[in-house]
């Protein structure tokens, strides 16, 4: 305290440096008034080629957010306060602006957007709603447009072109949500062309504490079928059984690898009744029948797996423990699945995931404000490296904050708030009264009613009319009842009557596990000097008091005789219950830091498998991305063979080598030791690398280049996603399972790293091998063959529709012979004057004479 005393504190002296960048932004205000609006306009090109010629943002700010202040006051008719100045140079600077309610986050948030759109790589802001980025970006955006920038918002429903408009915009508002899935579902995509995000230069987080913090707890997933529909491993689980070792397909159990001979490739396709199992159209069958194979030769049930409830169960292969939850990847599983005769699970499946705190960290420079942050100051700067900075008020506040009073039940205390809501409407003071729950604030609304009050409720149901509710609530004898999240980020403004009432008059129903919440309900009051007052009302049922302590409480009542309807006040009371909110903030802090390190090492993967995928489509040598795998492959094909000790080349298993280089580049060539001694001085990985490489020229040679880079493209992108589908559903599975760990004495984080880092490892190597094999079976076509096909098509086209025609009409026939068949019948039962039974609408006399 004494320190404090001699040198003030960290806020103090964050804002004692601030202040002179702040008197020089004022020193040009004169100079600024004195421009022409066209000239003032023009500060925006100046400012642009100034960058451009190697200036940086901070050596221009003071004149740039003198402009802006000018202009703001021209266009919006509003002039940032000097404490709004204070605040746009804590976001320039990347750090979190506490601002209390009213104090003009919106506008203040206007100076950095402004500086940073200079450079043209854009700036975005992030709120909690889209009524409050269309807002604020309608708002905001004549200040913006009126000097030359453009401004674009992402709300819901919106099509990827008018995303990708607002994302190229100077300045972009939009939600948390919105911003991170369209990150997401920019890199599920197959064309850069079609990607609406561009780079992460700046972003401002508005209510950064409820973004960063309350919505973090739970990753963004997009999810979907994990291997779509589970007959195709029923009907490549048929085949298998229909097949003979050796004759139809060898089986290599040193590599774990089983392969189809040209014998068993014409078998599966007369079973299929196919014509090329190697076209692409048959690939994902093609896939199945692989996995039905080696689930039916290489893993038995006992030794690799056991049956357990309904259930296939890995066997730990070097523990011998069952690992329940973990599951094979790539549709192995399955496959043991359909053998074993069990369900075959088709899980809803992670596609793509991130967590607001990783989303928001890829930008360079990253910012927030609200109202409260400096309970979670220590969480802001651990987590996002984010220092809080509290910046003073324009006005002093004034709103007086009374102490808790505690009640024994709810019935008391709804009672007690009925009769102070009474009596504030009765004056004429407005009231908000806040609760934590959509539940709550309907009985209180009921209760209301009952008691003859007129209000309105405001929460998630009656979203749409938020701005004419928060309009009202500060009018004479209003009564609104909101759940404590709903309105943040508005402002009530007072009459002066209600300001000579008292202001708002802010009632707390309950108060919720995190402080912020609570401070942030309270803000609503007092804002820019105005009168305010709060008060809490609880009572020993409320959740927060029947877990910690209510007990204790609830003794000291008894014991002092009180009544059920007399309250405890007393800020004792208040503390204690500061205290076990402190608690919970701790406990969940600890959940969101658990959940941020786990998904640090899924995030490592992220980056490496997007950064692959935006160069497979921006045709970075994608060719040569394949000969890099096909020089690994090979080496791998070699060390498969290679002993511990040095043999001599002729010694090599060189027909078994043969097979193998026949199966895996899908090829007749021979190779031979005599050749690799005489051609590649004996080493045999570059000699494999070498002929697998000219089997590809040879093959890629005839199509034309464009055709190449499309199948080159396509091929690569398959299987990364589906790999990365595939590799993300066995982190599911083993992150299920991973904090059982500690039981064990191991550290959970450790070793989810461990085997994250073997999967992703494992997942790699399928992904050389998987395109390797595609790229030497798949088949292209020509542009001839394609012309060929398109032609065969038509006349295929052609003949269905004549037989269509055909049918049709013998079908006409058909009823035409069955109406006269009925006519016939009924010659004796139909008047000559009744309708004809045919259909016709004529008399029988009519349609057939007799």
């Amino acid at each position: 305290m004494l320190l404090k005393t001699l040198f003030g504190t960290k806020h103090d002296r964050d804002i004692k440096k601030i202040r002179p960048i702040v008197n020089q932004i004022n020193s040009l205000e004169a100079q600024m008034q004195a421009l022409s609006d066209d000239e003032l306009k023009a500060q925006t090109p100046k400012f642009k080629e100034m960058i451009k010629n190697g200036a940086d943002l901070d050596s221009i700010l003071p004149e740039a957010y003198a402009t802006v202040r000018e202009a703001s006051k021209r266009s919006l008719g509003m002039r940032h306060f000097d404490v709004q100045m204070i605040g746009g140079i804590v976001l320039f600077q990347g750090k979190i602006a506490e601002m209390k309610t009213g104090e003009g986050k919106t506008l203040t948030a206007t100076l950095p957007l402004y500086l940073v759109a200079l450079e043209g790589k854009g700036a975005h802001i992030i709120t909690v709603n889209d009524y409050l980025a269309s807002r604020d970006a309608k708002e905001m955006g004549v200040l913006f447009n009126w000097l030359g920038l453009s401004v674009g918002c992402i709300v819901a429903d919106m099509s990827d072109e008018e995303r990708q408009a607002a994302y190229r915009s100077d300045i972009t508002y939009g939600t948390n949500n919105e911003f991170a899935f369209d990150y997401l579902r920019d890199n599920m995509k197959f064309s850069l062309e079609e990607y609406v995000q561009r780079d992460f230069r700046y972003c401002i987080v508005d209510e950064v504490d409820s973004i960063l913090i309350d919505e973090a707890r739970t990753p963004l997933l997009i999810s979907g079928p994990s291997e779509g529909n589970t007959d195709a491993y029923g009907l490549a689980n048929s085949v298998i059984p229909k097949l003979t070792v050796e004759k139809h397909f060898t089986v290599d159990e040193k590599t774990k690898s089983a392969i189809f001979t040209e014998d068993g490739i014409i078998k599966v396709q007369e079973v299929l009744k196919i014509e090329n199992l190697y076209d692409l159209k048959n690939s994902e069958l093609l896939h199945h029948l692989n996995q039905a194979l080696r689930a039916h030769h290489l893993f038995k049930n006992d030794v690799d797996y056991v049956i357990k409830e309904g259930k296939v169960i890995i066997v730990d292969e070097f523990t011998g423990r069952l690992k329940d939850g973990s599951r094979w990847s790539d549709g192995l599983h399955q496959a043991i699945e359909a053998k074993e005769g069990v369900e075959v699970k088709s899980e809803n499946q992670t596609l793509a995931s991130i967590t607001f705190q990783n989303y928001f960290k890829m930008y360079s420079k990253l910012a927030g404000m609200t109202g409260t942050a400096d309970t979670e100051a220590e969480e802001f700067g651990k987590i996002y490296n984010l220092d809080v900075v509290v910046i003073p008020t324009n006005e002093p506040v004034a709103r007086i904050d009374e102490a808790d009073v505690i009640y024994k039940n709810k019935n008391a205390k709804n009672k007690a708030i009925i009769n102070l809501v009474r009596e504030l409407h009765e004056k004429g003071q407005p009231v908000l009264v806040g609760t934590i729950s959509i539940d709550s604030s309907v009985l209180l609304s009921e209760e209301l009613e009952r008691a003859g009050i007129p209000h309105n409720v405001l929460n998630a149901k009656q979203h749409g009319r938020e701005a004419d509710i928060i309009k009202d609530a500060g009018q004479k004898g209003a009564v609104t009842i909101a759940t404590n999240m709903a309105g943040r980020g508005t402002d009530i403004k007072l009459t002066d009557e209600t300001k000579a009432l008292g202001g708002l008059y802010i009632v707390g129903t309950e108060r919720h596990e995190s402080r912020r919440i609570d401070n942030q309900l309270r803000g609503r009051s007092g804002r820019q000097g105005d009168p305010g007052h709060s008060k809490f009302f609880l009572s020993l049922d409320d959740d927060l008091m029947r877990i910690f302590g209510s007990d204790r409480i609830s003794k000291v009542m008894n014991t002092l005789g009180m009544q059920e309807d007399e309250p405890i006040e007393h800020k004792m009371i208040s503390n204690a219950i500061a205290k076990a909110q402190k608690k919970v903030e701790t406990h969940n802090f600890e959940i969101r830091k658990h959940l941020l390190e786990f998904d640090n090492v899924m995030n490592e993967q992220r980056r490496v498998i997007y950064r692959i995928r935006r160069e497979i489509l921006g045709d970075n040598d994608n060719l040569g991305f394949v000969k890099e795998m096909i020089e690994d492959v090979s080496e791998e094909l070699v060390n498969t063979f290679r002993t511990e000790k040095k043999v001599p080349l002729d010694q090599w298993p060189w027909d078994e080598m043969k097979q193998s280089f026949k199966a895996t580049f899908n090829t007749e060539l021979e190779i031979s030791a005599v050749e690799c001694s005489e051609k590649f001085a004996g080493n045999i990985e570059e000699y494999f690398t070498t002929r697998a490489n000219e089997i590809i020229d040879e093959k890629f040679s005839k199509y034309e280049e464009e055709q190449v880079k499309l199948a080159l493209r396509e091929i690569l992108l398959t299987t990364f996603d589906n790999h990365w589908k595939e590799h993300l559903l066995a982190m599911d599975h083993m992150k299920e399972g991973i904090n059982l760990r500690a039981y064990a004495q191991k550290d959970p984080l450790t070793e989810y790293k461990r085997e994250s880092f073997t999967l992703f490892e494992g997942m790699r190597i399928e992904v050389k091998k998987s395109v390797v094999r595609n790229m030497y079976t798949v088949r292209l076509y020509t542009k001839e063959e394609i012309d060929e096909l398109r032609k065969q098509h038509q006349e295929e086209l052609e003949r269905q529709l004549e037989a269509y025609k055909m049918a049709q009409e013998a079908l006409e026939k058909a009823e035409e012979a069955k109406a006269i068949q009925a006519v016939s019948r009924g010659r004796n039962k139909v008047g000559r004057n009744d309708l004809c039974p045919c259909g016709s609408g004529k008399k029988f006399k009519q349609c057939h004479g007799a």
